[in-house]
């Protein structure tokens, strides 16, 4: 359920005066949180190179918080999201949808560039078919499964108690596949697209027509793809409703956020920006 217009203006520390900026969003994949972007290094780097920290939107019992970082009016504002990481893909996406509107409110006609890690991609692709583009200019992905991961599907059989078996792995199971068991919804989300599941429905429908970026790794022995998502899958321009019109850039990592994303994220933002001036 998405909150109302009221309700947000009414829990988000809003700034005084309108902030001339372009605006940076990032999400947070499954199992992660807003400070993956911190521990990786990441918001250090962009940092470092005009990108400031504008702060953190969050829940709360009423709404979409803002806990706002003081920045030193920034030419460019980098907020990260907290989301549910273990709830279904709709549910998440409402919720940053609700996020972004608070963005816009706070910085109104500034554009807006999404950048999506891992199962975040997806939420955000889900987010923009939903809620629209608006501001929205691009947006990067990077190892996100867009055409799913048999993962998901192990860990949904993995966690399948039904039968002689499933009591005792209801009882054994540990606090891991607790996890994941909880996760099912997100992860049935997350499968391979099938007449009839989310990602067949949403890579059939109709994109916003803005700039798309797939950042797709590329593991040491130099096949594209990581240890959970294959690469054909990371690679947006293999959705039917986007082929063809992504930019796809390979990067030697695995499947977690590493500090080099920095420098690939600035250089996406700088072809974004010389493409703007054309």
């Amino acid at each position: 359920m998405r909150f109302s217009a009221q309700l947000i203006a009414a829990t988000t520390l809003f700034a005084t005066t309108t902030l001339q900026a372009d605006v940076l969003v990032l999400v947070h994949g499954y199992l992660a949180n807003a400070e993956t972007w911190e521990r990786s290094g990441i918001n250090t780097v962009l940092d470092e190179n005009g990108w400031e920290r504008g702060g953190l939107f969050t829940r709360s019992p009423s709404g979409i918080k803002l806990l706002e970082t003081k920045n030193k009016n920034a030419k460019n504002t980098v907020y990260v999201v907290d989301l549910p990481a273990d709830a279904p893909v709709i549910v998440q996406s409402d919720l940053l949808s609700n996020m972004l509107d608070s963005v816009r409110q706070r910085q109104p006609g500034e554009p807006v560039i999404i950048v999506g890690h891992s199962a975040g991609g997806v939420v955000a692709r889900m987010s923009l078919v939903r809620a629209g583009a608006n501001n929205i200019t691009a947006l990067i992905t990077i190892a996100s499964p867009h055409s799913g991961t048999t993962r998901a599907e192990e860990a949904i059989n993995a966690t399948n108690e039904s039968g002689p078996f499933g009591m005792v792995k209801s009882m054994f199971g540990g606090r891991d596949y607790d996890t994941v068991k909880r996760s099912r919804g997100l992860l049935f989300d997350l499968t391979r697209p099938r007449p009839g599941n989310m990602l067949y429905w949403l890579n059939s429908q109709k994109h916003p027509d803005i700039q798309y970026y797939s950042v797709v790794r590329l593991n040491p022995v130099g096949f594209a793809g990581d240890d959970l998502v294959p690469g054909y899958s990371q690679d947006m321009n293999n959705i039917p409703a986007l082929q063809g019109s992504c930019s796809a850039i390979t990067t030697p990592a695995g499947h977690s956020l590493i500090k080099q994303d920095a420098t690939t994220l600035l250089n996406i933002l700088q072809q974004i920006n010389s493409d703007k001036k054309q």
